[in-house]
């Protein structure tokens, strides 16, 4: 029996790590986006979970959270093992890096940011509880 509460996913309720599929075009990467939604939604109708979204493990190492708010703005959480990537991110978003770890972009730099990053992904997995550090609604 759980000790915690029953509608906060623990690390069984946990959904499968996915290896990657380079995306090529911004038509996969659409395409992607549309089919990664549908899949977020449906895994988290039930559960109460902030900070909900998707964790990209880069092959050379580290891993980059990703959430959306309910304004459409991206959250990002570049683990230090994967700071090494933040050219790449400036340049596919055209932003600053910020002086945290946690980076806020504009929805719609998530095409461009997708597709720059493709070629690292060595997997993704949606996550059901990550501190992106959300204030509360």
């Amino acid at each position: 029996m759980r000790d915690t509460d029953p509608s906060q996913p623990d690390e069984t309720d946990q959904p499968p790590e996915r290896p990657w599929i380079v995306l090529k075009t911004t038509y996969d990467v659409e395409a992607w986006i549309d089919n990664y939604n549908r899949e977020l939604q449906r895994t988290v109708k039930n559960v109460n979970a902030p900070g909900y979204g998707i964790c990209f493990a880069l092959a050379e190492g580290g891993e980059i959270y990703m959430h959306t708010t309910p304004e459409g703005e991206i959250l990002l959480d570049v683990t230090p093992e994967a700071e090494w990537v933040t050219p790449l991110i400036m340049a596919a978003t055209r932003m600053e890096a910020p002086a945290s770890r946690i980076w806020s972009l504009p929805g719609h730099t998530m095409t461009q940011l997708i597709l720059g990053l493709s070629s690292l992904i060595a997997s993704t997995r949606i996550v059901l509880r990550h501190d992106f550090r959300i204030r509360k609604y």
